[in-house]
C-alpha cells in the first residue's frame, strides 16, 4: 500500500510540473511572438458588411421586401391609378416607376434600424465593443449590407417596369446614375434607423417609429401625382419633402434630363442626414 503511494506521489508531482512547464512555455510563446495588426477601419466595415450579407444567406426570407412587395406596388398602382392619372396604365407608367423605385427603397431603409436592434437584443453588440477595432465599422457595415438589398430591389423594380413597357429615355446612363444617387441618399437616410435602433427597445417599436416618419415622407411626395395639382399648403411641404427631390432627380435621369437644382438638393439632404445622424448614432452606440 505505501509503495504504490510512494509511485504514485511523482507520478502525479510529475504531471503537475509538466502541465506546469507547459503552461510557461505556452505564455512565453504568445508574449514572443508579435500581435496580429489591427484591421483597418475600411477592411472592418466590409468584414461587418460581409457578416450582413450572410445573414441574408441563411435567411434568404428577407429578400421577401425586395422581391415580391416592389413587384405588387408596381403591378397595383400602375393598373390600379394609371388609367384614372394618364390616359393608359402604360403612359403613367412612365412617371410611376422612378418613383415606385425610391418609395421601395426608402421604404426597406428601416430594416438596418431593426436589425440593429436585434444584436443589440441578443447580446451580440457586447462582443463586438470589445474588438480593438474603428468604432464605426459596426454600423457601417450594417449599412454596406444593406446596400445589397437596395441594389437587388432596384433590379427587381426596374426589371417588373421593362416588362410592363417601360422605357427610359436616358438609356442605361441615365437609369445607373438614378440607381446609384438613390442608393447614395438611401444609405445617408439609414443613420435615422441606427439611431432609432440603439434608442428604442424592442424591434416591434423601431418598426412602429419607421414607419410613422416614411409614410408621410413618402406618400407626402411627388410620387405618384404632379405637386401642381395638389393644394397650395401641401405643395410647401411636398416641395421641401427630402423625397421629393429623390424622386425629381431619379425620374429626371431615366427620362434623360439633367436634374439640376433637384440633385443639389438631394446631395445636401444626404450630407446633412450624416453630419447629423451618423454623430448621435456613434454616440448612443458608445453609451450603449
Amino acid at each position: 500500500m505505501s509503495t504504490a503511494t510512494q509511485t504514485n506521489a511523482p507520478g502525479a508531482g510529475g504531471a503537475e510540473e509538466l502541465a506546469a512547464v507547459s503552461t510557461e512555455s505556452l505564455a512565453e510563446l504568445l508574449i514572443a511572438k508579435d500581435r496580429p495588426p489591427r484591421p483597418s477601419a475600411l477592411s472592418a466595415s466590409v468584414t461587418f458588411g460581409w457578416r450582413a450579407m450572410l445573414k441574408i444567406k441563411h435567411v434568404p426570407e428577407q429578400l421577401f421586401d425586395v422581391t415580391a412587395f416592389p413587384i405588387m406596388m408596381v403591378l397595383m398602382y400602375t393598373y390600379l391609378f394609371g388609367g384614372a392619372l394618364a390616359g393608359s396604365p402604360q403612359e403613367y407608367l412612365q412617371r410611376l416607376l422612378p418613383g415606385i423605385l425610391v418609395m421601395s427603397i426608402v421604404m426597406i431603409t428601416m430594416y438596418t434600424g431593426v436589425s440593429v436592434n436585434t444584436d443589440i437584443d441578443k447580446g451580440v453588440f457586447d462582443r463586438f465593443r470589445t474588438l480593438p477595432i474603428w468604432r464605426p465599422s459596426v454600423m457601417v457595415g450594417y449599412l454596406l449590407g444593406d446596400m445589397l438589398r437596395y441594389v437587388l430591389g432596384s433590379l427587381v423594380i426596374l426589371t417588373v417596369g421593362l416588362i410592363l413597357g417601360f422605357r427610359p429615355e436616358g438609356g442605361v446612363t441615365g437609369v445607373v446614375a438614378g440607381i446609384a444617387l438613390l442608393i447614395v441618399f438611401s444609405f445617408a437616410f439609414s443613420w435615422v434607423w441606427t439611431m432609432f435602433g440603439l434608442m428604442l427597445r424592442t424591434e416591434k417599436s423601431v418598426m412602429g417609429v419607421s414607419m410613422m416618419v416614411i409614410f408621410p415622407l413618402t406618400f407626402l411626395s411627388d410620387i405618384f401625382v404632379e405637386t401642381s395639382t395638389m393644394p397650395g399648403w401641401l405643395q410647401a411641404f411636398v416641395n421641401n419633402n427630402p423625397v421629393t427631390h429623390v424622386s425629381s432627380s431619379v425620374r429626371s435621369f431615366m427620362q434623360g434630363e439633367w436634374p439640376g437644382t433637384e440633385l443639389i438638393w438631394t446631395l445636401g439632404w444626404a450630407a446633412f442626414l450624416v453630419a447629423v445622424f451618423g454623430p448621435i448614432t456613434m454616440r448612443l452606440y458608445n453609451r450603449k
